[in-house]
């Protein structure tokens, strides 16, 4: 009785491990949410791309970045923070105007699992807000804090009708997040047709990503890429 008893923790603690193995690996999937629609990349035969920012935006740092893009006339997605946004809201104004895409990347910028309800609707709903009172008129495209998601926040994302948008190329993700020249050779590595690229370009620790921006850029211009939006390379004409 006592062998069957130790089997039968045995097997529960292996079944509880891989429970917990499984849920870790659902919650952080880049390709794969429970509910509604999540969008890493497009199969597409055009050599389009669309460049993506997260966080932000910061008053140190947006000069640099938008000279960068307007100077190559690269049109990009901005996934922002509220609360980065409500501190400077002169910054999302600045964005917009400037002909790119903000997205929703929530107030705080918490893990997005085991949150009530009501701490995910104010997270996005408020966040939203400040992104409308900046000019954007389409549709706000979400991406959660390091990918998290499991029930609660792709629930509510599909009950709103909102489009979960991860990305399949992050060159500057560590262990290359130090250094401009790997982080180049990351992307150019990782990119094809329909990419979804992320970079992180906004606090002083990042200046490695925006050494790399302009030499990303005209690399991939080289290659015969186009940058467009996220809204532009899910649209219909481009699928």
């Amino acid at each position: 009785m006592k062998r069957h008893l130790l089997l039968g923790i045995a097997i529960l603690f292996i079944a509880l491990v891989g429970l917990s193995w499984g849920g870790w690996q659902l919650a952080k999937s880049r390709t794969f949410q429970l509910f509604g629609r999540l969008v890493a990349s497009v199969q597409t035969d055009r050599h389009v791309v669309a460049l993506t920012f997260d966080d932000g935006p910061t008053p140190e740092a947006i000069d640099e970045i938008l000279q960068v893009l307007e100077s190559r006339h690269v049109r990009a997605t901005f996934f922002v923070m509220g609360s980065d946004m409500e501190k400077a809201p002169e910054l999302g104004r600045r964005l917009v105007a400037a002909g790119h895409e903000l997205g929703n990347h929530t107030y705080w910028h918490k893990r997005m699992v085991f949150r009530s309800k009501s701490f995910i609707r104010t997270e996005i709903e408020r966040t939203d807000e400040l992104i409308r009172s900046a000019g954007e008129i389409g549709e706000i495209y979400f991406r959660p804090p390091f990918c998290w998601k499991l029930i609660g926040l792709p629930w509510f994302l599909s009950h709103t009708g909102r489009t979960t948008v991860t990305w399949d190329v992050a060159p500057d993700n560590p262990p290359f997040d130090k250094n401009s020249t790997r982080i180049v050779s990351a992307c150019l590595k990782g990119v094809h047709p329909g990419s979804i690229i992320l970079l992180h370009v906004w606090y002083p620790s990042r200046h490695p990503s925006r050494e790399a921006l302009p030499i990303i850029i005209d690399r991939l211009r080289a290659d015969g890429y186009e940058f467009v939006t996220v809204r532009e390379l899910l649209g219909s004409t481009l699928m």
